[in-house]
C-alpha cells in the first residue's frame, strides 16, 4: 500500500506529472517559436543552448529576477492570485489526459467535463486579474476574453461530444481506450477535428484570435499590468495551455498514446502531440488578427451550425 502511494506521488511530481509537464511546456514553446519564425523568414531562438533550445527557460529565469510591481489601486489579493490560478488550472487538467498509457493519472467518468470546466476557469481568472488591476487596457482585454469564450466554447463543447457519443463515455481515458481497439476518430470525424482546432486556437488567444491581447490596441491586453514573477507564471501558464490544447486534440481524435507495436505508447503520444501543436502553430503563422465582431459573428454564424451538423452525422452513422 505504501509502495503504491510512493509510486503515485512520483508520477504526480516527476513523470508524467509536474516536472515532465514543465519541461514539455518549455520545449513546445521553443518548437512553436521556431516553427512560426521559419514561416516568417526568421531564425527564432538561436543562441541560448543548441539551436536556442534553452531560450524559453532563460526567459523564465529572467522574468523571475525582474521587479514585481503591483498597481497602487489594484486589489492586491486577486491580482496576486491570478497567475497562480492560471498556472494551476491547465496543469491540473493535464493530469486527466492519458500520456504514458491508456489511463490517465486522474481518471474518472466525467473527467472530460472537468477539463472543460477548468478551461472555463482559465478565462474567468483572466477576467478577474484584468478587473482587479483597475487598468483600462486590462479591463477591455478581460471583457474581450469573456466575449471570445462565450463564442468558441459552444462549438468546442458540441464537437467534443462526437467522440463521447461513439465511445459512450465522458472519460478521456475510456475514449482513448475505445480508439485503441478500433480506429482514430479523426478518420471518421474530420470536420469535428478541424472545428476543435479552430476553437482551441481561440481558447489559446493566439493569432488570428489574439483579440484580448492585441498589442497594437491594448498593449498586452488583460495581462498589461503583470510583471516579474507574476508575468513569469503567466508565460508558463500559456505554455501549459498550449500543451493542454494539443493533448485534448490527441486524446479525442488521434487515439492518445495508442499506436502500433514498433513504438512505445509514450512515444506515440509525443509524436501526435507534436503534430497537433505544429497544426496550431501553422494556423497562427498564416492568418492576421480578426476584429472582435468578426470573431463573434463567424463562430456563431458558421462554426456552431457546422458543429451541430457534425453531431447529426455522428448520430446517423451506425457504429
Amino acid at each position: 500500500m505504501a509502495q503504491g502511494a510512493i509510486t503515485f506521488l512520483l508520477q504526480i511530481v516527476v513523470f508524467p506529472g509536474f516536472l515532465f509537464l514543465v519541461l514539455a511546456a518549455l520545449f513546445y514553446e521553443w518548437l512553436d517559436r521556431k516553427f512560426v519564425a521559419r514561416f516568417q523568414n526568421r531564425f527564432g531562438p538561436l543562441h541560448t543552448g543548441p539551436m536556442g533550445l534553452l531560450q524559453p527557460f532563460a526567459d523564465l529565469v529572467k522574468l523571475l529576477s525582474k521587479e514585481d510591481i503591483v498597481p497602487l489601486a489594484a486589489d492586491k489579493l486577486l491580482f496576486s492570485a491570478t497567475p497562480i490560478f492560471l498556472a494551476t488550472f491547465p496543469l491540473l487538467a493535464l493530469f486527466c489526459v492519458p500520456i504514458v498509457e491508456n489511463t490517465a493519472l486522474i481518471a474518472f467518468e466525467g473527467d472530460l467535463i472537468f477539463v472543460i470546466f477548468l478551461s472555463t476557469l482559465i478565462i474567468v481568472s483572466m477576467f478577474i486579474g484584468a478587473w482587479s488591476s483597475t487598468s483600462r487596457f486590462s479591463t477591455v482585454g478581460g471583457v474581450r476574453a469573456c466575449l471570445q469564450m462565450l463564442s468558441y466554447e459552444i462549438p468546442m463543447t458540441v464537437v467534443m461530444t462526437g467522440p463521447v457519443i461513439v465511445a459512450k463515455s465522458l472519460s478521456l481515458s475510456k475514449i482513448v481506450q475505445w480508439q485503441s481497439s478500433g480506429f482514430w476518430f479523426v478518420t471518421t470525424q474530420p470536420l469535428g477535428f478541424c472545428i476543435l482546432s479552430i476553437c482551441l486556437l481561440a481558447a489559446l488567444q493566439r493569432i488570428p484570435f489574439d483579440i484580448p491581447k492585441a498589442e497594437t490596441e491594448l498593449v498586452a491586453g488583460w495581462a498589461t499590468e503583470f510583471s516579474g514573477k507574476k508575468l513569469a507564471l503567466l508565460k508558463l501558464a500559456e505554455d501549459f495551455e498550449l500543451v493542454l490544447a494539443g493533448a485534448i486534440m490527441t486524446s479525442l481524435y488521434l487515439g492518445g498514446p495508442s499506436g502500433f507495436w514498433f513504438m512505445p505508447p509514450f512515444a506515440w503520444f509525443m509524436a501526435k502531440l507534436t503534430l497537433c501543436i505544429l497544426i496550431l502553430s501553422n494556423l497562427r503563422a498564416l492568418f492576421a488578427r480578426f476584429r472582435i465582431d468578426q470573431l463573434i459573428r463567424g463562430l456563431w454564424q458558421y462554426l456552431i451550425p457546422l458543429a451541430l451538423f457534425q453531431i447529426i452525422l455522428v448520430q446517423l452513422i451506425p457504429w
